[in-house]
């Protein structure tokens, strides 16, 4: 009897894990589509194929599946850009699939940060992992650098990845998707090029 009820309960609790989930990535997946005043708690309760009484039931409101859903978007966007540390043509391939396929998504948030509250928190969340991003992985050249060379230099590493940078070459000058990623490590080169070595002087 208490194998079965155990059984039951994990299956209860993976149920519900499921239908949480399925939630948050309706609600990320709208906001890709759309302007987020578009965006009501019936549309994504459609697309999550719940009710908008188990949508309340799991996050208490709206501004409560907003927050769920920034924690969301922020660790599936972790999750793609995972990239090898020291390895720079290997992290920008894999930077470059991400702004494939999330750069839009990206940009049509970024346009609302001004607007609205939550979009501004998941920008502000956006910015902070790429920064965190580009210091990870290209950690082995700021290392030998004097910290405030590092600095310097990191800053110039987030604009030379950053997504605006792929929407001038990909999206503005119309670059195809090799054409932008070599560009890209193009800039990456000069920078990490100009940086001084402490060794060297």
């Amino acid at each position: 009897m208490k194998t079965t009820r155990t059984y039951t309960q994990t299956a209860r609790a993976a149920a519900a894990e499921e239908t949480r989930l399925r939630i948050l990535g309706a609600a990320f997946e709208l906001q890709t589509e759309r302007l987020s005043s578009e965006i009501s708690l019936d549309d994504v309760a459609e697309r999550a194929g719940v009710s908008v009484q188990t949508l309340l039931r799991r996050f208490g409101n709206r501004a409560g599946l907003i927050e769920a859903s920034i924690r969301y978007a922020n660790e599936e966007i972790v999750d793609e850009r995972r990239a090898p540390v020291g390895d720079r043509e290997a992290a920008l391939r894999v930077l470059v699939d991400h702004y494939e396929r999330r750069g839009d998504f990206a940009l049509l948030m970024l346009a609302q940060e001004n607007s609205y509250d939550h979009v501004r928190q998941m920008s502000d969340a956006g910015k902070v992992t790429h920064r965190r991003w580009v210091a990870e992985v290209f950690a082995p050249d700021l290392d030998r650098l004097p910290a405030d060379a590092a600095e310097q230099v990191l800053d110039l590493l987030v604009v030379a990845t950053d997504v605006y940078t792929w929407k001038l070459l990909r999206r503005d000058r119309g670059l195809s998707r090799p054409q932008t990623e070599r560009r890209m490590n193009t800039l990456v080169a000069a920078v990490l090029a100009t940086a001084t070595d402490p060794k060297d002087t």
